[in-house]
């Protein structure tokens, strides 16, 4: 079998469930070209280095593609669009966009916006198992794990540190959606997959637009007041910066954490013995533990996509990926490589040195990885400690149409009732 008949294998949705043995037949060649023109590279050295390789670009101006289309249209066609929010840039537009991103966000001038929000974080986990009570049937209580619990609560406090209010989600869900779908690789080409995301996401910035103007003036403690306040020595971000990197946040803040907590779930389920330990609670670090395995063995963004391209002639693992060429990088796939990680395909929270590429890596390692963890460690603890007898329903549930941002679209879990929850002091 050829690596491009198994790379639209892996794009098919019919192995959503299981792609780990597609990605083994794709190691065996660590960089092929496959039918869009694209270099997928799947093996964990090559991915590494090329992550932190200047030479491979993230800015989707760069792809000859999209600029050969710019040119051929007139001046009024196309969508109207936003600049490129920072993940989609290069140094150092990148790291001038992410420096004033992270000074709202995290360390060091805002140390304590992630902790602060933890207690938080610990009431909406236990309303939302509350909220199992109830849905009882002859004697049983069936929750999906996805719309009942992993969706909501990432949706929550996105919208918490935003400023975004919570009742707007059904709003903002339906352009998420769209933003999701338009980088969706096994639909269209590279020139018509970021015509789609350009509109996407230009109407997700029309929405924070709109939220924005509606507060005339009025600043609170949020990451959006502090972005628009500008403080610090830096020139701040334009007003359509502001925009296009909110709606990044908004996506990226949600969308990956509930495939993060229900892929958690559903392999915790698969393997009872770690549910039990994590159950048992005698064991303090076996959650962050279990998270970083998960990153490793069932990540939320199995490749990068739609955007990595070559500024010039790249030499790797024998093969030249010519200068302007879209480039693939398999992070799910180097995360299980036999020659880096022993035993790859065994769920092992004990593992002594687990690197993985769940975060990515290099300059655009994953901004809202201190969010994303404590996440999914308390969601996935409680769950653990409260949930009567969890199982199953269907096995393998089904999945999302994304093969990039990889996860269940339901996961239903059968349960003999739900104990208390714990007091814990704020």
């Amino acid at each position: 079998m050829n690596q491009t008949s198994i790379w639209q294998q892996i794009l098919d949705h019919s192995h959503r469930a299981d792609p780990y043995p597609l990605y083994a037949e794709l190691r065996k060649t660590p960089v092929v070209r496959v039918e869009d023109g694209s270099y997928v590279v799947s093996t964990y050295r090559e991915i590494v280095a090329l992550l932190h390789d200047p030479r491979l670009s993230s800015d989707i101006r760069n792809l000859p593609e999209l600029a050969a289309g710019a040119s051929a249209q007139g001046p009024d066609e196309g969508p109207a669009t936003l600049p490129p929010s920072f993940i989609l840039t290069d140094a150092p537009e990148h790291d001038r966009l992410r420096r004033l991103l992270t000074r709202n966000f995290g360390p060091p001038h805002r140390p304590d916006r992630i902790d602060s929000m933890i207690p938080h974080m610990f009431e909406i986990v236990t309303s939302e198992i509350d909220g199992f009570v109830g849905k009882d049937r002859s004697g049983t209580t069936r929750v999906d794990i996805v719309d009942d619990f992993a969706y909501p609560f990432p949706v929550t406090v996105i919208c918490q540190l935003l400023g975004v209010p919570r009742q707007d989600e059904p709003r903002f869900q339906a352009m998420s959606d769209a933003v999701v779908r338009a980088g969706d690789p096994s639909t269209g080409g590279i020139v018509e997959r970021q015509h789609r995301r350009a509109k996407a996401v230009a109407d997700l910035g029309q929405y924070f637009a709109q939220l924005l103007d509606a507060r005339h003036g009025r600043h609170g403690d949020d990451l959006l007041s502090g972005l628009l306040s500008g403080d610090g020595d830096e020139t701040p971000m334009s007003p359509d910066e502001i925009l296009s990197n909110a709606a990044l946040l908004l996506v990226a803040g949600h969308e990956t954490t509930v495939n993060l907590v229900t892929n958690g779930m559903l392999t915790l389920l698969r393997h009872p013995e770690v549910l039990d330990r994590l159950r048992r609670g005698d064991e303090p670090d076996l959650a962050a533990r279990v998270v970083e395995e998960l990153l490793r063995y069932e990540p939320p963004v199995q490749f990068l996509s739609n955007s990595r391209n070559t500024l010039d002639d790249i030499e790797i693992a024998g093969t030249t990926i010519p200068e302007g060429s879209p480039v693939v990088l398999v992070l799910a796939s180097g995360s299980r490589d036999p020659d880096f990680v022993p035993d790859p395909d065994r769920f092992d929270p004990d593992r002594e040195h687990n690197e993985h590429l769940g975060f990515g890596g290099g300059i655009h390692y994953c901004f809202g990885a201190p969010l994303a963890r404590p996440e999914t460690q308390i969601a996935l603890s409680e769950l653990a400690h409260r949930l009567k007898n969890p199982r199953l329903v269907v096995d393998p549930p089904p999945y999302r149409a994304s093969p990039s941002l990889r996860g269940p679209r339901h996961l239903l879990v059968d349960l003999d009732g739900v104990n208390p929850g714990l007091h814990r002091p704020p």
